[in-house]
């Protein structure tokens, strides 16, 4: 099995294409990072003041109510200062909690989703497209071992460029706000890069999916077909069905990088007769229009997914004849 895997790797390393997109998956965060450090060149002491004197009423409604302004009640008042700051000065400071929160840090495991998934689909598109599978299958006739040399090179790689794309991408906020001598709350850093392994997961487990579906449908065109279809209709349709936002794709994304998040839930009629209660409804109640969803929720989600995509692709490659 190891010989098969470094061969699969070398394989993977040979491939221009795939190459191309991991090159890719390197420089498009890196223009990011860039373009967050630019954008978030400090502003003077003094229109900070300013602008925190000129919001102060905002700020104090944020704290008093951190949940209608998306943001958590711990640390409400450093976050809230700084959010609404960035308000009136146009160009907030560069801050780690704010780029986790609704800043770049999803953009960036968006880019890395989409650049390995398409590297994982392209690697074994080709073998299919060329006919070399076959010629593989005579070296090595067991095909559930090729399928899984296979799966491993991809995750394997995909895993060690994610990860070290997401960790040099958070050092390099943490060290420009460590040059511009900006304060960081506790424990910034190590959440920062606990969030960019856990895209790196994320973005691994759908170079993976993309992979497995490829083996499957035997054609790199049918995966991003079908991929692209679901991407877009899949939202829709659960939108259009009534379904609670806890099921969206994007929800879930955002339950696993953020280790949790929240979503919009429908409540009953009853609880507007008590909107003019002084007290806000316990979270997560009857009456909360604003919900908890955990990261095992979206690791379920996308778990089961994935483990049926897989099963049915092993299943297919093992029985169905090789051209």
């Amino acid at each position: 099995m190891i010989r098969l895997l470094g061969v699969e790797l070398t394989r993977l390393r040979w491939r221009r294409a795939v190459l191309a997109l991991l090159v890719l998956a390197i420089v498009v965060p890196a223009l990011i990072a860039a373009s967050r450090v630019w954008a978030t060149r400090p502003v003077s002491q003094g229109e900070l003041d300013q602008a925190a004197r000129n919001g102060s009423s905002e700020i104090q409604d944020c704290v008093d109510h951190p949940r209608r302004y998306g943001v958590p009640a711990q640390d409400a008042e450093q976050r809230c200062t700084d959010m609404v700051v960035g308000w009136y000065t146009g160009r907030e400071p560069l801050s780690l909690a704010g780029e986790r929160v609704g800043g770049s840090g999803m953009a960036v495991v968006a880019v890395l989703t989409a650049f390995l998934l398409l590297a994982g689909t392209t690697f074994v598109g080709h073998d299919w497209n060329t006919g070399s599978m076959s010629n593989q299958l005579l070296f090595e006739a067991r095909r559930g071992r090729v399928w899984w040399a296979k799966a491993l090179a991809v995750t394997l790689a995909s895993f060690v460029l994610a990860a070290a794309v997401s960790t040099a991408y958070w050092l390099t906020l943490w060290a420009t706000m460590r040059a511009r001598d900006l304060p960081m709350l506790d424990g910034a850093l190590a959440d920062s890069l606990a969030y960019g392994m856990r895209g790196a997961g994320f973005a691994t487990a759908a170079a993976l999916g993309g992979y497995a579906l490829t083996m499957l449908f035997r054609s790199t065109v049918a995966t991003v077909g079908v991929l692209f279809g679901v991407s877009i209709a899949g939202g829709i349709i659960i939108a259009t069905l009534g379904i609670g936002e806890q099921w969206q794709p994007q929800k879930n994304v955002s339950a696993i990088v953020k280790n949790g998040t929240t979503y919009y839930a429908e409540v009953p009629d009853s609880c507007f007769m008590r909107a003019q209660e002084a007290t806000e409804p316990e979270p997560n109640s009857e009456c909360d229009q604003i919900r908890d969803l955990s990261l095992w929720h979206g690791l379920g989600y996308y778990g089961v997914a994935l483990a049926a995509t897989a099963g049915a692709s092993v299943a297919s490659f093992r029985r169905r004849d090789v051209p």
